[in-house]
């Protein structure tokens, strides 16, 4: 509930009303293991789950994210990364494989609006695994590979992707988010680093290069573009944190800690919605027999920089 103060300055009333901060927002699903999250403008939440191969959404001010697109639509399997691009009225979509045999990991394009499947690009090779995008001012959509350590890349109007850049550095790329219009950030959640690649006026990437970040970063996740050369991070180890890029260092300023297994950040406004996967109760199995309780999507305000 918002608190109303009142004041009397110069013989005026104001009558001013303190900002407060939205409340969590659960998935209405047992055990969906989400792994990625994106925005819309009007405040709207979109989610994507591993195991159920769903797509919930949750408007604004919604205690709760229902299923929005259902499973298999389009060719759905495991759903990773999901992103929101209003300018061109897209979701895109990372899914991944559900067995060896099964459909080639996919970036798949649904209408942003109603749901409705758009187009599907399968990853070349049988040993990929689409994780998170980034679109371009142009409408080119870069989506990373964890296991085959490159970027991939869908001109805008093109009909199947093509290898951008590929490096053993790249190793374990997962979070991915433009610096400006000709930068694209990666981080490597294996390997807990984070890299700089150009993009060249010709398009092609330019050579790779790590940033030292200011502390250690343990398992870094999802990652989005705050404002010019600014992140918001993801840490699996349980943080939120604000990266702003100066040259070839990184300072990490640690915004909120003690999340569950935390996968995703997005933005609506002046405030953070992060993400817990808890993955490690799908994954490990020291945690798999245990109850992970509700999986939700935590509001935190962002500070002025």
């Amino acid at each position: 509930m918002l608190k109303k103060r009142t004041f009397i300055i110069a013989g005026a009333v104001c009558v001013c009303f303190a900002a407060s901060t939205p409340m969590d927002v659960t998935i209405h699903e047992e055990k969906p293991f989400p792994e990625s999250l994106t925005s819309t403008s009007d405040g709207a939440l979109i989610i994507g789950s591993i195991t159920k191969s769903e797509i919930f959404r949750a408007p604004k001010g919604a205690a709760t994210a229902e299923v929005w697109i259902k499973p298999g639509t389009n060719g759905l399997q495991r759903i990773l990364g999901v992103f929101a691009d209003q300018k061109s009225n897209t979701l895109w979509v990372c899914s991944d494989k559900v067995a060896p045999n099964g459909a080639p990991s996919a970036l798949k394009t649904f209408d942003l609006k109603t749901g409705a499947p758009k187009g599907s690009y399968d990853f070349p090779g049988d040993n990929s695994l689409c994780n998170d995008i980034a679109i371009a001012p142009d409408g080119t959509a870069y989506a990373t590979d964890t296991i085959a350590a490159r970027v991939m890349r869908l001109k805008k109007g093109a009909g199947a992707l093509d290898v951008w850049s590929k490096d053993a550095k790249l190793a374990g790329a997962d979070g991915i988010a433009f610096g400006d219009d000709n930068t694209i950030y990666v981080n490597s959640v294996s390997a807990g680093k984070l890299f700089r690649i150009p993009v060249g006026k010709d398009g092609s990437a330019g050579a790779i290069v790590e940033i030292k970040p200011s502390q250690p970063l343990s398992q870094p996740d999802g990652m989005r573009t705050l404002a010019r050369n600014q992140f918001l991070l993801i840490e699996g180890a349980g943080r939120l944190d604000h990266v702003t890029i100066d040259g070839d260092n990184a300072k990490i300023e640690v915004l909120k800690d003690g999340f569950n297994g935390p996968t995703a950040v997005t933005r609506t406004g002046n405030i953070a919605w992060v993400l817990e996967g808890k993955l490690k109760y799908m994954n490990d199995p020291k945690f798999k027999d245990q109850d992970p309780g509700p999986f939700k999507v935590y509001p935190v305000p962002l500070p002025k920089h």
